[in-house]
């Protein structure tokens, strides 16, 4: 699990794919790579990976085809910065908010707007997954915890404080890129339990999968 407050900004040194073809094995440079240990979680863009390989400046890790179907990893190319936040522990500052890792979909910067250091970034999202945003809720954005300030399916905006937009791989955002998402787990298992208790009309939703 993890909060959502990116630890620090990594860069893809390599990609191939691995012998089977399918899978993806990225090497991923990072400040605390020596510090890993195999088998560890790291959330790389939002995407909970495992490590496979380490370095003294780099980690291995393998992407799944179902991963990279639903997130954007398999497009990253050599060099391109990454928001990385190793898994949190029992003494861990829940500072951001429950993350799993687990990428819900992809969405598009459409707009960003500056106003002296604040940034406004529009994102558009598959309208489907409406039910889980809620106005001020939390939603992570490349594994960035941030808070939803306006809603209009099928786009949603966020404000970027100065110290995020320095310290992440957001200030790279550019309109047009896709981006992950992962919508408030809270939200998604109260949805879940509260399915069998809903009116008959309310059951034929189907929450997206």
């Amino acid at each position: 699990m993890f909060t959502g407050l990116v630890e620090a900004v990594g860069h893809i040194v390599r990609q191939r794919r691995e012998s089977d073809q399918v899978t993806i094995r990225l090497t991923i440079q990072a400040p605390f790579a020596e510090e890993l240990v195999l088998g560890e979680s790291v959330a790389v863009d939002g995407v909970c990976l495992t490590v496979i390989d380490i370095t003294r400046e780099t980690f291995d890790v393998q992407v799944s085809p179902t991963t990279l179907h639903l997130t954007t990893l398999g497009t990253v190319t050599t060099g391109r910065p990454v928001n990385l936040e190793r898994s949190v522990t029992p003494s861990t500052r829940l500072g951001g908010h429950w993350v799993l890792g687990h990428v819900d979909t992809r969405g598009v910067i459409r707009d960003i707007r500056t106003d002296g250091d604040i940034h406004y970034v529009t994102i558009q999202y598959p309208p489907e997954f409406s039910r889980w945003l809620l106005p001020r809720g939390s939603i992570t954005v490349d594994g960035v915890s941030l808070t939803l300030v306006e809603h209009d399916a099928p786009t949603f905006s966020v404000t970027i404080i100065p110290h995020t937009w320095q310290m992440t791989a957001l200030s790279d955002w550019t309109p047009g890129q896709p981006v992950n998402l992962e919508f408030d787990v809270l939200g998604k298992y109260v949805e879940h339990l509260l399915h069998p208790y809903l009116p008959s009309t309310e059951k034929g939703k189907e929450a997206p999968r």
